[in-house]
């Protein structure tokens, strides 16, 4: 699936936001596209959109959708 997320602007971010969706239990894979401002996530199973949201402002950025 593919998250759309506001406020990544560097390397340092790319890192920040892979961290936080790497912590979500059943998250397998979270790679961060900067140029895109998406990140492709590979899920063991069915994530609700508040969990990523969370995670994501709690590394100080914003989830905008989920794809």
């Amino acid at each position: 699936m593919k998250l759309y997320v506001d406020g990544m602007t560097c390397e340092h971010c790319k890192v920040h936001v892979e961290k936080a969706l790497k912590g979500i239990k059943g998250v397998k894979k979270a790679e961060v596209n900067l140029e895109a401002g998406t990140a492709e996530v590979e899920t063991k199973k069915e994530i609700p959109f508040d969990t990523f949201k969370s995670a994501i402002e709690e590394a100080g950025y914003t989830l905008v959708k989920i794809e």
